[in-house]
C-alpha cells in the first residue's frame, strides 16, 4: 500500500446512497407525467412501466448495457408512444428524472477526508452511473472522471478501468481502486492490475466465490488512515 500514488473512486452507494434518490427521482418524473401527460398514467402503472423497462433492457443489453440514459430514454419513448404522446416529451422528462438523481447527500465522511485525499492524490472518479459531478458541487475534488458512457462498458470491463488508469497517469500497479461492489469494483480493479479496496458500509457478507479486496474499510475515514499509515 505504500506504493499507492492515486486513487480512482466508485460514486453511487460509495459516496453516497444512491436507492433512496432513484426512488425519489422516478416519484418525482411520475408527479411530472401526471400533471403533463396525464395519459401516461392513465395507461400504464408503476408495474407496467417495470415490465416496459426489462423489455427495454433485454432489447438493448447486448450494444447498450452501459448507458443507462439511453436505456431510460428509450422507456420513455415507449411510454409516449404507446399514450399517443409526440417525442418530445423525452428530453424534459429525463431533465426531471435527471436533476433529482443528482440531488444526493453525501456520506458524513466523504467531504472532509474526500478533501485531504484529493491533495495527495490523483483522484479519479470511475463510475457506472450518471452523476454529474459539476451538479452535485464536488467536481473540483477529482482530477479526472471516467464514465461508462466514456468508456462505452461498464465495470467490471478491463476498458473502463485502463482508461481510468491512463487518466491516472501512474502505472495500474500504483493506483487504489476503492467502491462497494465486489464484482464490478474489487473483481474488475484486480483484473486491471490495481490494489482494490472494499468500501462496505452496510456490513455485507463478501461473496464466498470471489476473491477477497486488497482492504476493507467502511468509511473514507478509515481509508485515509490506513493509507496514511502506509505512508508513514
Amino acid at each position: 500500500m505504500h506504493r499507492i500514488r492515486a486513487i480512482t473512486l466508485d460514486l453511487d452507494n460509495t459516496l453516497w446512497d444512491i436507492d433512496p434518490v432513484i426512488q425519489k427521482a422516478e416519484t418525482l418524473l411520475w408527479k411530472w407525467l401526471t400533471k403533463n401527460y396525464p395519459r401516461i398514467p392513465e395507461t400504464f402503472s408503476p408495474d407496467d412501466v417495470t415490465a416496459l423497462r426489462e423489455v427495454v433492457i433485454e432489447k438493448y443489453w447486448k450494444h447498450k448495457s452501459y448507458d443507462f440514459r439511453f436505456l431510460r430514454k428509450k422507456v420513455f419513448e415507449l411510454l409516449a408512444s404507446e399514450a399517443g404522446y409526440e417525442l418530445d416529451l423525452v428530453e424534459p422528462a429525463f431533465r426531471i428524472f435527471d436533476n433529482a438523481r443528482n440531488d444526493v447527500e453525501l456520506y458524513a465522511d466523504v467531504l472532509p477526508d474526500l478533501e485531504i485525499l484529493s491533495v495527495r492524490y490523483p483522484v479519479v472518479a470511475l463510475t457506472n452511473g450518471n452523476a454529474n459531478l459539476e451538479t452535485i458541487g464536488i467536481r473540483h475534488l477529482f482530477h479526472d472522471v471516467v464514465t461508462a458512457v466514456d468508456a462505452g462498458a461498464a465495470k467490471p470491463a478491463r476498458r473502463i478501468f485502463d482508461i481510468a488508469i491512463r487518466k491516472c497517469g501512474v502505472p495500474a500497479q500504483e493506483i487504489l481502486h476503492v467502491g462497494d461492489h465486489p464484482e464490478a469494483d474489487v473483481i474488475g480493479g484486480r483484473q486491471a492490475g490495481m490494489w482494490t479496496a472494499w468500501i462496505n458500509r452496510t456490513d455485507a457478507e463478501w461473496p464466498e466465490h470471489l476473491q477477497e479486496a486488497d482492504i476493507v474499510v467502511t468509511t473514507i475515514v478509515e481509508l485515509r488512515e490506513l493509507l496514511e499509515q502506509s505512508a508513514a
